[in-house]
């Protein structure tokens, strides 16, 4: 009796999903996936509230770095190690790109555009999340941008020239128009960095004359209010949102991973302009967050890419919202 259960918890453990599978009654893997095509998700999009404003989180894909380099003013093996603890690969990281849609008063705003048709190949899901979200780009009365960064701009305006969102007013944190838009600043800029210059007046070129420029403080839209966030680029921003009792801050970049960056808020991603000031105004976020409870939404963590942030040591943590089928 002995030998046979053991033989058939062998075979239970052997046979892994599949014996899962039949006992449970749910599929086995498809032919697509047993003869290894890649089959994409569900559409990457999640609808929460804040206060009476309803968000919708729009996945982009991902992009694909290299850990080595990636984080500045750390040792490979110290970085090594926080993936390690948070079960993530030890070689390279996926960089999520999750921007928000804003519904409130019949009006639609998004903050951030996503990377369009110019990012890496496993990115530029956005459109294609954003209408099986129901929402049209005709409709998009405002787009509000948290710094130019490509990732973040280039889903405004495709290769061809195409404006996505025709009928959008567009607003610019005026500190991070000053920097890029500056001839000067454009020409002293070392070869690696004159692209993304290239890149925002290709987006905002056509458009330079219409574009608002806002200052920290002054609130854009009801409930939205951008607060200066420097370092990751002069001009990046931070927005709070405010409805009834529900307040979320949209971190943009402040940090890239959680696992990295909100876990060790002293460390600078390689893409922070001014690594120390980031990281300065990383720690004094994630602590006003902390301390005020705030939900936050972050483009760089993992979809739906909202939470809370939790003081831990001398860092944070991310507890993500539990999943919810209702608004």
């Amino acid at each position: 009796m002995q030998d046979t259960d053991f033989t058939r918890r062998a075979a239970l453990v052997g046979t892994g999903a599949f014996i899962a599978a039949a006992t449970l009654d749910l599929p086995g893997p498809g032919p697509a996936q047993a003869q290894g095509i890649p089959v994409n998700q569900a559409p990457g999009f999640y609808r929460y509230k804040i206060g009476d404003i309803t968000l919708t989180a729009i996945n982009d894909g991902f992009g694909k770095r290299p850990l080595e380099g990636f984080v500045r003013n750390a040792e490979l093996a110290d970085v090594k190690k926080a993936m390690e603890q948070a079960f993530l690969p030890q070689d390279a990281l996926n960089i999520t790109f999750t921007t928000l849609a804003i519904q409130q008063g019949g009006k639609l705003t998004l903050i951030d555009t996503g990377n369009g048709d110019s990012g890496a190949p496993t990115s530029g899901t956005w459109m294609a999340n954003f209408k099986a979200a129901g929402l049209d780009p005709k409709d998009v009365s405002s787009v509000v941008f948290s710094h130019f960064h490509g990732d973040h701009i280039n889903g405004f305006r495709l290769k061809d020239g195409t404006a996505v969102f025709p009928n959008a007013e567009v607003m610019v944190p005026a500190a991070e128009w000053a920097f890029w838009m500056d001839d000067a600043k454009m020409n002293a800029a070392p070869e690696g960095m004159k692209g993304a210059f290239a890149g925002v007046r290709r987006v905002f070129g056509p458009i330079a004359k219409d574009v608002k420029q806002f200052e920290p403080g002054k609130e854009l839209l009801p409930g939205l209010t951008p607060i200066a966030a420097p370092g990751h680029t002069p001009g990046h921003t931070v927005f709070a949102l405010t409805s009834g009792n529900g307040k979320l801050m949209i971190m943009s970049d402040t940090t890239n991973h959680p696992a990295l960056f909100v876990r060790n808020p002293d460390w600078s991603a390689v893409f922070d302009m001014d690594g120390p000031q980031a990281a300065a105004t990383r720690r004094k976020l994630l602590d006003m967050v902390s301390t005020d409870r705030m939900q936050v939404a972050f483009y760089h963590a993992p979809f739906p890419a909202t939470g809370h942030i939790a003081k831990h040591g001398n860092g944070f943590e991310m507890v993500p919202v539990q999943w919810s089928t209702a608004l």
